[in-house]
């Protein structure tokens, strides 16, 4: 239960919906500011969602999703993905590309246009071709919070690449946390006063502290 609640507050810029539908009603959105192929981009708790404009208020976005597991029953698939529907569908690793509003992809918040333009090497396709590959794709995916996201989806769409600095920086910051010289020496002392403590000092304990211990810090 408490892991769901870390999950509801990770994805959901509020977990009380009543909140959100109170922000949605009072938020507006003006369309003639986007156009067919902007990638968009909108702030949740910790990280940025991603979508594709389609025209006419609409967009593409590659979303959780578990419902589509269950029925193939078009207008309740079509609703608004809620708050469990998207938490269960990063446990289960399903999502959808599908097309929403763009009040239910901003979720309340502000939209970000065409930000990732300057910091990619290649130039953005023409929006017609963009929103070709973003309506191509939609349907139900393999989904994995790093490795194949809303981010992935984009790049593709817009860029051609299938790219996330969303994981790269979290890679980053883990790579820094993790694998550096302090930790290695921590590992290699924690390791041997295990051994020492169970009393099992032999080459089959010892050598995997050693390897553990060596990884980390050529790694580092």
């Amino acid at each position: 239960m408490i892991a769901l609640k870390l999950l509801n507050w990770f994805f959901i810029t509020s977990t009380i919906e009543e909140e959100y539908e109170e922000d949605r009603e009072k938020k507006t959105y003006n369309d003639s500011l986007y156009k067919r192929g902007d990638l968009l981009i909108v702030s949740r708790t910790l990280f940025k969602h991603f979508g594709i404009y389609l025209g006419e208020g609409r967009v593409a976005h590659f979303i959780p999703d578990i419902l589509p597991a269950f029925t193939n029953e078009k207008s309740a698939v079509e609703k608004m993905v809620t708050n469990e529907r998207l938490i269960l569908g990063v446990l289960a690793k399903l999502a959808s590309v599908r097309v929403d509003s763009l009040a239910d992809f901003a979720y309340g918040a502000d939209i970000e246009v065409n930000s990732t333009d300057s910091m990619v090497s290649v130039p953005p396709l023409y929006g017609e071709e963009v929103v070709q590959r973003a309506e191509k794709l939609i349907g139900s995916f393999f989904y994995s919070l790093l490795w194949h996201n809303c981010e992935h989806y984009v790049m593709y769409c817009r860029y051609g690449v299938e790219y996330s600095f969303q994981t790269y920086q979290f890679c980053k910051a883990v790579r820094t946390a993790l694998l550096n010289r302090m930790t290695a020496l921590l590992s290699a002392v924690i390791g041997f006063c295990i051994i020492v403590y169970l009393g099992a000092i032999t080459p089959l304990t010892i050598l995997p502290v050693v390897i553990i211990t060596f990884t980390i810090w050529m790694a580092s």
